[in-house]
């Protein structure tokens, strides 16, 4: 059994007395271990696994992870399915995960606690780094702190943001999943903060239509603007991202606006248009290097990698502080074969941010490929002190253990 797959370990008196007798359910995600794993460690300590709410179920045990919520925006089965049994007389508890953790004398999940970069989030949630830097331009996610630019993110108040973003990209009603939540604020602590989050879901969203000579609002009867056409079936109504459209008259568009208009074609995909706006962007203020970096990224997934260094290199030219543009650069130019001007650039951003756990990892990659295992292995160990749980530590735990 690897450790991914062990149960927590608790003394057999206290989780005895906790969970034999049991008929232990779980319903969402949960953030300190996976349902097996929770299930086993029911089962071990005298407790019955069950997967269904039954007039024999005595505790169910809602996940923190995002929020129990179904598909179509409502409550989870199971829980409501519990509230019943409550309403009818049954002796059945519904605990959050950190009150069952602390009941059983276990730590919440360790990853809850720590922060994250946004390529960190990336790779632990699926989500494209553009994404999660879109969540924070619309103030779904707030960063608890920056480091030369660097956002670091909670875990938790991430993984809520996707899950509501996610029930929203799927149709669920945001007046629904507000009524949801708010059914949930008597269950679980720290409902307000989802619910703050959802508001800023709907208000990022209007209704437009097409008519023949392009896209309308009904509200105003304004022109909406937009570098590629939105797909909708049918032609009929429409839900964009407000960020995604700006109104027909660009004359008086100051570089902000092209920035914003670029970072929004940039996550839509269409960018050969995002290009184009960066560069107006530019145009108005060549010396601000996060329209440098934006531009960079774009070229990059465009395949112009010559590019995407030389907008990288203006990027540091123009604040020798953005460590993220430093690591960009360095990864980008790993991938060209240029090993020693990315090693120079991998290590300028530690020598600015010694804590950086990107750099860390990328460096690490980098001086394994070349050879120098010793070297690469403080980096391993270094990255791992601040991400033990995403796809990025177990490749570092392997790097680790294959010597």
């Amino acid at each position: 059994m690897t450790a991914a797959d062990e149960s927590p370990a608790l003394t057999s008196t206290e989780a005895d007395l906790i969970l034999r007798g049991e008929r232990v359910a779980f319903t969402g995600t949960l953030a300190s271990m996976t349902h097996r794993q929770a299930a086993d460690l029911v089962e071990k300590h005298g407790g019955q696994a069950v997967g269904h709410i039954s007039q024999q179920t005595t505790l169910l045990v809602v996940g923190e992870e995002g929020w129990p919520l179904e598909p179509d925006g409502q409550p989870s089965v199971k829980l409501v399915q519990a509230q019943a049994c409550q309403q009818r007389g049954q002796a059945l508890r519904i605990l959050s995960e950190s009150e069952w953790l602390t009941a059983l004398n276990l730590e919440p999940a360790a990853h809850r606690h720590q922060l994250y970069t946004p390529a960190m989030l990336s790779q632990m949630l699926g989500v494209s780094v553009h994404a999660i830097r879109r969540w924070e331009r619309l103030g779904l996610i707030h960063p608890v702190k920056r480091v030369l630019r660097l956002p670091y993110f909670e875990f938790a108040e991430v993984t809520t943001a996707r899950r509501l973003a996610d029930l929203v990209a799927a149709g669920a009603s945001v007046d629904e999943l507000a009524s949801s939540l708010r059914r949930l604020q008597a269950l679980l602590p720290g409902v307000d903060r989802p619910l703050a989050q959802l508001e800023l879901l709907a208000q990022g969203r209007r209704t437009v239509y097409r008519d023949a000579a392009g896209w309308i609002e009904p509200g105003t009867g304004q022109r909406v603007f937009t570098f590629d056409e939105p797909p909708t079936p049918d032609d009929g109504p429409a839900t964009l991202p407000i960020a995604a459209r700006m109104a027909a008259d660009q004359s008086n568009w100051s570089a902000a606006d092209w920035f914003r208009q670029g970072c929004a074609l940039s996550e839509d995909g269409a960018l050969s248009a995002a290009v184009d706006a960066f560069r107006l962007a530019l145009a108005e203020s060549p010396t601000e290097a996060d329209y440098h970096f934006h531009l960079a990224d774009a070229l990059y997934r465009l395949g112009n990698r010559a590019g995407a260094v030389e907008r990288y290199y203006a990027a540091v030219e123009h604040d020798r502080d953005f460590i993220e543009a430093w690591t960009q650069l360095g990864c980008v130019l790993a991938e060209a074969g240029d090993d020693a001007d990315a090693q120079q650039a991998f290590e300028t951003a530690l020598d600015r941010h010694p804590d950086y756990p990107d750099a860390h990892f990328h460096l690490a990659q980098l001086l394994d490929r070349r050879g120098d295992t010793s070297a690469a292995r403080e980096h391993w160990q270094t990255y791992l002190r601040y991400d033990a749980h995403g796809p990025w530590a177990e490749l570092a735990r392997q790097r680790l253990t294959s010597r």
